[in-house]
């Protein structure tokens, strides 16, 4: 459906008389330089989305991913016309889950199409920013895919946060002196993290390019600002792998963990299996009926195989103690 279609005139929102999906009476306004439409869909059908390539010229390969979404962060040229795709990240802390959505970017010298794909992927901040950014407005498109980009790249470095401080967690279960069973929410958060890498590394050369003022039909005066979108974006890629390798080691730490467990409980049943064997073997030996035994008829005979299986057993606790074993 259609979300909001307005005309931008010297960095001003004009009212224009026509309906929403008149983009022709809309793009008939931009008259000057850094005049332009922006269209905002969200979740379009193909239907939909085949009137806007009509109105605005889009190229058919670029409106079939735009309708299908689930692509790979790119910037693609089509004529006189760019094709960017960012992947939205939002974090929901009740799962430790990291759910993903799209947004599609269509930009010509007058026109800027944004198709979305997802709950996280709102963009009436980005556009209310711009609208009271007129200084900014004017430099025409670019900057609607500046504001974009800075609302997307802003998510990441939400989204991130809360990861490290799940990481934070793990790390601080795993060496409590309580046995834990991490090996779950670490492999959780791996497959998490590698939805974040998905999402954040594709787009770094993209944005770099704009930063560069490298990509045609770009206002280099919106380098500046795609310099600043571009240094949080590295921020987060480096989170992200510190994070990354952070969990790698907490778990290797919690193999070793549970490796040194279980030998502790090997050495501990162990050191039960000879407490009670030792006094076993004694009882069964003056436990058998043979008519000339040492002290068989020796009236203290039964309390010194006492005394024996206790001095055994008492021998052997001091051992293991001494040991560490118990």
């Amino acid at each position: 459906m259609i979300v909001d279609s307005a005309l931008y005139h010297h960095g001003k929102r004009i009212t224009v008389d026509c309906d929403v999906f008149d983009y022709d009476a809309l793009r008939a306004g931009a008259t000057d330089a850094g005049d332009f439409v922006w269209v905002g869909l969200y979740k379009p059908t193909e239907a939909e989305l085949s009137d806007v390539a009509k109105a605005f010229g889009l190229h058919p390969l670029a409106v079939e991913d735009a309708v299908n979404s689930h692509q790979r962060p790119k910037l693609d040229h089509y004529d006189d016309s760019l094709f960017l795709v960012l992947k939205t990240l939002w974090y929901v802390d009740e799962e430790d889950a990291v759910e993903t959505g799209e947004i599609n970017i269509f930009m010509g010298h007058d026109f800027v199409v944004t198709v979305r794909h997802g709950q996280g992927s709102q963009l009436q901040s980005a556009r209310a920013y711009l609208e009271s950014m007129e200084s900014v407005l004017e430099h025409g498109p670019t900057a609607v895919v500046y504001a974009v980009c800075d609302t997307v790249v802003d998510g990441y470095t939400a989204v991130v946060e809360e990861l490290q401080t799940d990481v934070d967690e793990i790390e601080a279960s795993v060496f409590s002196p309580a046995r834990t069973n991490d090996s779950e929410r670490i492999y959780t958060l791996k497959r998490e993290i590698a939805e974040v890498r998905r999402a954040v590394m594709p787009l770094r050369d993209p944005i770099r390019r704009f930063a560069d003022a490298l990509v045609k039909g770009m206002a280099s005066e919106g380098a500046p600002f795609f310099r600043d979108v571009l240094d949080h974006l590295n921020q987060a890629a480096e989170v992200v792998h510190d994070l990354d390798m952070l969990l790698s080691t907490a778990f290797e730490a919690h193999l070793a963990r549970i490796s040194v467990q279980q030998n502790s409980d090997m050495r501990k049943i162990s050191a039960g299996v000879a407490l009670v064997a030792t006094p076993t073997l004694i009882a069964g030996v003056y436990g058998m009926n043979f008519e000339h035994m040492p002290e068989l008829e020796w009236h203290l005979g039964y309390p010194f195989a006492m005394l024996l299986m206790v001095a055994c057993s008492v021998g052997l606790l001091a051992l293991f103690k001494r040991s560490g074993w118990l």
